[in-house]
């Protein structure tokens, strides 16, 4: 019988002191077998990849509320135990476990990779890090007090092309950097649009109240999953959480960004529940040291950066431009791996020699680091506070109104202040919307709630999972 998920599950331990941190497993003290034991949460789509990374070490577990999106890796790794509800299988593996694999879609990011984390086990878990900005701050923190290996599926940050341009830039190239363009071609599923009235029968395998996990109650409907999740409110992130941790990181790790002072958003119109067709977020971070105060514009969807900003070249469908009193930096990809430097007084730009380790690829990083060789370069203290910056325009989307940032309180300064503390609660839906009735023996099971019930989570100012700092 599968039985609901509560955010008191995890938020508690999360953002409280680690109470757990003495009965932590020997996986800290160093790896206990030659090939890592690991389990895999979310099995289609960047989950697929992301198995398809780690492959070569013992898959012992599988997860997915989907069963559907499951049949390929089960048939692949037929030892494994498979679960579709997170908890029972890591109770079920207990410390037979080294890591964990996490590609659920955005919401669960951070309730399993805390569950696992807790338990000692170093955790890969997908871009963006997490739904909330108060989540990605409980990842980082939880990572580091139990002195875990991690990283973020922003595999970009492996590719040597990126990291010569996080040197360039950390050496100062561009001379005073104050302007960063970053723009996507996303979304590529549906948004823009209204909850839909019908509720058709959940499919089999599906198990609906596990998918929603610690989401608020709401009847199924395809218009949902899979992948179409990514722009709804409740479940994903929109373009900025499936492409900023790619396209932005190049600045962000470069210049040092860390976190805004200011976030503010444009739109081609808000939603109730989904993210709208366009959107212009601009965040101003302060300076840093003898590094002057930069603003970043992202644009994505129906919103472009204006037609000339790369000098009468043509502007691809994603990118990143990067303008300096000496120069500029232009990379015409997603990942960053992809540079072009132009001198402002013509000729060429000189890079510096290497100073950062070239990776293996994003996942045999994260596996050997796991193994005590070498570290990676996108764990989570780094992601976590690199995630928080991108949520933060989502915060500012969604409040339609300028958000200044006060980064160690979690919280705005031009906020109400955060409500009283309810682990249950995400967001505002309230602990009424998150009593689900479990489905008999872990079957797939409708929505008995009335459809307004926890219509539509409302952004909080500490975009915390309970609402609180």
């Amino acid at each position: 019988m599968s039985r609901p998920i509560h955010r008191r599950d995890f938020v508690k331990g999360g953002l409280a002191a680690l109470t757990m941190a003495s009965a932590s497993p020997a996986i800290l003290a160093g790896p206990r077998r030659e090939k890592l034991n690991l389990a895999v949460f979310g099995c289609g789509g960047r989950g697929e990849g992301n198995l398809n990374g780690v492959s070569g070490e013992n898959v012992i577990g599988l997860c997915d509320a989907d069963e559907r999106m499951a049949a390929n890796a089960r048939s692949r790794f037929p030892e494994a135990v498979f679960n579709a509800d997170y908890r029972a299988l890591l109770d079920e593996l207990g410390d037979r476990l080294d890591a964990v694999v996490v590609s659920t879609p955005d919401h669960m990011h951070a309730p399993i990779s805390l569950a696992a984390m807790r338990r000692g086990l170093h955790c890969y878990c997908e871009k963006p890090l997490t739904w909330s900005v108060g989540e990605a701050r409980a990842m980082a923190e939880v990572a580091a007090e139990k002195k875990l290996v991690t990283q973020m599926g922003n595999q970009g940050t492996s590719h040597s092309g990126f990291r010569a341009g996080v040197e360039a830039l950390r050496a100062g190239i561009l001379g005073d950097v104050t302007e960063v363009h970053v723009w996507t071609n996303r979304p590529v599923w549906p948004q823009a649009l209204e909850r839909p009235a019908e509720t058709p029968e959940v499919p089999e395998g599906l198990h609906w109240d596990l998918w929603l996990g610690a989401a608020s109650e709401r009847p199924y409907h395809p218009a949902y999953l899979p992948f179409k999740w990514r722009g709804w409110y409740d479940f994903g992130s929109g373009a900025l959480g499936d492409m900023a941790c790619h396209t932005m990181n190049l600045p962000y790790m470069g210049l040092a960004l860390d976190a805004p002072t200011r976030v503010t958003a444009e739109t081609t119109g808000l939603f109730e529940e989904t993210f709208p067709a366009g959107a212009k977020i601009t965040y101003s971070f302060p300076a840093r040291g003898d590094r002057l105060p930069v603003t970043l514009t992202w644009y994505e969807g129906q919103t472009r950066p204006a037609d000339d900003i790369l000098g009468g070249e043509e502007v691809p469908g994603s990118g990143c431009l990067i303008i300096g009193d000496r120069g500029t930096l232009f990379s015409p990809d997603d990942y960053g791996g992809r540079q072009v430097l132009k001198s402002s007084a013509g000729g060429e730009l000189e890079r510096p020699e290497p100073s950062l380790p070239r990776s293996p690829g994003h996942h045999a990083e994260w596996l050997a680091a796991c193994r005590g060789e070498g570290e990676t370069l996108s764990h989570f203290g780094h992601a976590g506070p690199f995630a928080e910056t991108v949520l933060l325009g989502n915060l500012a989307l969604r409040l339609d109104r300028p958000v200044a940032w006060e980064p160690t309180r979690l919280r705005a300064r031009n906020g109400p202040p955060a409500p009283p503390h309810d682990p249950d609660r995400r967001a505002g839906s309230g602990p009424a919307a998150r009593r689900r009735r479990p489905s008999a023996g872990g079957s797939p099971a409708r929505s008995s709630s009335p459809p307004g019930r926890g219509r539509g989570r409302s952004p909080t100012w500490s975009g915390s999972p309970s609402g609180s700092p």
